[in-house]
């Protein structure tokens, strides 16, 4: 089966399975749009810092960094042993080449560009051809509320560590935030043949892309299967807080707990071949394979995967 994939990502973990939808679609000469996480971006260094868009645009450009997870392979740190020199705000890491990312990024943006055409610049520079979309272009910012009270997202999860327990979450702008007018028009496709929820921590990179207004509306109106992939493998999660934010939201740290969360928006959901297909979520079929990426050949591997999934589905 063949049509317009559209896939929704936050940041590492998305990251690996946006790259093995790329890869898979590349060689079936089928589109694949991206839709990514923006809820994490903050101001820093007078620079705009968009973390789950550069995870993306790095995988898709065989830059990502296989060690830390997160940032560009190969760098160096001439600039912040610098700054901590100057006695500057080192709290935040930017490596050289991540660096160049921010300033081009902010350079554009206050030129007049919007986000959007930013990120497009830097994935026409880096020679990428998947359409990588921001969820809006109007600042959305997600805070975290912790026992030691309201955080925003880079406090908690950088300065912090995610050490604070958490409690909830908000989502600051999204009310009046814009959804990208192309995020709705990928979604609106009449030939699209699948949507993917990356397996992405559920409740910071996923929700609030959903909180956009008429994000959510336009997937479930959308002709087309919907299908999300575990961030859980085993009870634990392979990058990030997820885990942690379930045990201290009193959830169960497993696939089915993310699967109930999309309740009415999904129809399949795939859990981890060691994991036990879950009962009594109604109106989802789940579906069990290897979802951990270690190698470019498991993201092809799970991304076929999903893909085969959602083509089980006649229609939505």
């Amino acid at each position: 089966m063949t049509g317009h994939v559209v896939a929704l990502s936050g940041g590492v973990g998305g990251a690996k399975l946006a790259h093995g939808l790329a890869l898979a679609l590349a060689s079936a000469s089928e589109d694949l749009t991206l839709i990514v996480n923006t809820g994490d971006d903050f101001e820093h260094l007078g620079l705009h810092i968009a973390p789950d868009l550069d995870s993306v645009v790095y995988a898709l450009a065989g830059l990502s960094d296989p060690v830390r997870g997160w940032g560009r392979r190969d760098e160096s740190w001439t600039f912040m042993k610098a700054l901590a020199g100057l006695g500057g705000d080192t709290w935040f890491q930017l490596g050289d080449g991540d660096l160049a990312m921010h300033v081009q990024r902010s350079l554009r943006l206050a030129q007049g560009a919007t986000l959007t055409q930013a990120t497009a610049e830097l994935c026409q520079a880096l020679g990428i051809v998947t359409r990588v979309l921001p969820m809006s272009d109007d600042p959305v910012r997600t805070r975290v509320r912790t026992e030691e009270g309201w955080l925003d997202f880079q406090d908690y999860f950088v300065r912090l560590q995610c050490r604070p327990a958490v409690r909830g979450f908000t989502f600051a702008g999204a009310e009046g935030a814009r959804a990208q007018p192309d995020v709705l028009a990928a979604l609106q496709r009449p030939d699209l043949r699948a949507i993917i929820i990356c397996p992405s921590n559920p409740f910071v990179s996923v929700e609030p892309i959903l909180a956009v207004p008429g994000i959510r509306a336009a997937i479930e109106r959308a002709a087309a299967p919907v299908i999300a992939v575990t961030p859980i493998i085993g009870g634990k999660a392979i990058k990030g807080p997820a885990a942690k934010m379930m045990t201290e939201l009193g959830l169960e740290v497993t696939g089915a707990a993310v699967a109930a969360r999309y309740v009415g928006l999904i129809d399949g959901f795939i859990v981890d071949q060691g994991d036990p297909i879950p009962d009594g979520l109604s109106g989802i079929r789940f579906f069990r394979t290897a979802t951990l990426m270690s190698t470019t050949d498991d993201r092809l591997s799970l991304a076929r995967a999903a893909l085969a999934a959602a083509d089980t589905f006649n229609t939505r």
